[in-house]
């Protein structure tokens, strides 16, 4: 299983996003699945991929030559995939991913995520989005879609597939539910958007 992870090149200034992207990452390694992300060795980015290889896991960078020239790639990585800009850069980690998580990140994470979940919402992909709500990171863009249901400018059928989870354990839970193409319900704090803004 590829999962295609988005977040920031920076660290940020809670020490728990170090420890949770750690996790996340020897999670990934451990399962046997493979790590798509923005090829970066710096911050979060480079934490996230440390920890996955670490952990025996491949993974596969996907940076823009310009970033190349720049020298941010993490070059002890499986594989980089260069692209010739963003939105080719973009194309490629959603076609590569069969899972999309946002951690916690900045404008560039919620430009990546923002397209994904447009596709799942277009039914173009059915992939699980899932949104990582540390601390409660993504309250905001939750409130956010609940009010475009209110408002009548998106529905619940629209989110299906849109999920916000506070922690690793309810990324598993979700990733395991979709897999195993069984409708059951979220486990408790994990909030799929499309069961839970009727």
């Amino acid at each position: 299983m590829n999962i295609t992870v988005y977040l920031g090149a920076n660290e940020g200034k809670d020490p728990s996003l170090k420890t949770a992207v750690r996790e996340l990452g020897t999670w990934i390694g451990e399962s046997g699945s493979r790590l798509i992300y923005g090829g970066s060795k710096s911050g979060l980015m480079g934490e996230l991929a440390e920890s996955v290889l670490q952990a025996g896991g491949e993974v596969i960078g996907v940076e823009p030559q310009f970033f190349i020239d720049m020298e941010y790639q993490y070059d002890e990585i499986t594989e980089l995939i260069v692209t010739k800009d963003m939105t080719e850069r973009k194309m490629k980690m959603i076609e590569l991913g069969d899972v999309f998580i946002a951690f916690p990140g900045g404008t560039g994470t919620l430009e990546e995520i923002a397209e994904v979940m447009s596709k799942v919402s277009l039914k173009h992909l059915t992939a699980p989005c899932i949104l990582y709500n540390l601390n409660d990171y993504y309250d905001g863009l939750q409130t956010l879609l609940r009010h475009m249901t209110e408002m009548g400018l998106s529905s619940p059928e629209r989110q299906e597939g849109i999920y916000f989870a506070k922690d690793l354990s309810e990324i598993r839970e979700i990733i395991k539910n979709q897999r195993s193409n069984v409708t059951i319900a979220p486990p408790e704090n994990t909030q799929g958007i499309g069961n839970h803004l009727g």
